[in-house]
């Protein structure tokens, strides 16, 4: 395989999206989640690519959640990849922001990445608004994205139906919009990507994530992707023209513990936080 053609084509579908969506504007301050993985790390290089050139500001954020023999090779992997792109990382932990790793209070919860999720984006946008970013970026691929929305299909949760896209509008001062530079690119090519180009990533896989619904949905979309090529794409392709014009209309206030952006009374991180604290008595 031609490596710099495949690197070609994979940054030219990255940066199409990029300026369709309008997802960085110029002088704008980006922070980028960098778990380590193969997929924020190819979001962090793309990013440093275009930063000097569209004129925006570029932060990484790391969050350890505390899985004992995992998370640590994928912050060693953040900490190479910022130190060679010149970007400044910001490492958070669950214990310094809660007193307690995600190993310790799994009690209560029926999966472990319900609570993981919760708490890893409380803290990002917390993060993020502090250093006065104006955008998070993720390393959300095209397999990613049709599996969540699977996953809301399933749970009928039409809520979640207005995340879809790779650009997410700011629905609350406090809440930092999402934008996805890897929303159309497969996570093969993510892989071949890091693979063809030696870049470090942690390839990993969570010790938790087989207990998610979200491993089922991703071996099913496998499955068929092997037995009729392309399926992910033409799946992408129907959900995008079927939901593009889905907006979230529901109120959003503040908790009324932490102060952060809340659908109901409290925020999820507070609700969750109460849970544990119940389960250490």
């Amino acid at each position: 395989m031609d490596v710099q053609e495949f690197n070609r084509r994979i940054m030219a579908r990255i940066r199409g999206l990029m300026e369709s969506h309008k997802l960085v504007e110029r002088g704008e301050h980006v922070a980028v989640a960098l778990s380590g993985g193969k997929d924020s790390v190819l979001t962090l290089h793309v990013l440093a690519d275009l930063r000097e050139e569209l004129d925006f500001e570029l932060t990484a954020i790391t969050v350890d959640e505390g899985i004992k023999g995992y998370r640590g090779e994928g912050v060693l992997a953040a900490r190479e990849n910022a130190h060679i792109r010149s970007v400044e990382l910001i490492e958070k932990s669950f214990r310094d922001e809660f007193n307690f790793e995600l190993d310790d209070v799994l009690e209560g919860f029926r999966s472990p990445c319900i609570p993981c999720g919760v708490f890893r984006r409380w803290i990002l946008n917390r993060t993020a608004r502090e250093i006065g970013a104006s955008k998070i970026a993720t390393g959300h691929n095209m397999d990613d994205e049709v599996q969540s929305f699977i996953m809301s299909l399933a749970r009928g949760d039409v809520r979640k139906f207005s995340k879809f896209g790779p650009k997410l509008k700011r629905i609350h001062p406090a809440m930092v919009p999402r934008i996805k530079p890897l929303w159309s690119t497969p996570e093969e090519d993510v892989r071949l990507w890091a693979e063809l180009n030696d870049v470090k990533f942690h390839s990993a896989p969570c010790p938790y994530s087989s207990r998610s619904m979200r491993a089922g949905i991703r071996d099913f979309l496998n499955r068929i992707e092997s037995e009729s090529p392309g399926i992910k794409e033409r799946i992408m392709k129907s959900l995008t023209v079927t939901f593009q014009s889905l907006v979230e209309d529901y109120g959003i206030g503040e908790c009324s513990v932490c102060g952060e952006p809340a659908s109901g009374i409290k925020c999820k991180a507070c609700e969750f936080l109460e849970i544990i604290e119940e389960a250490d008595h």
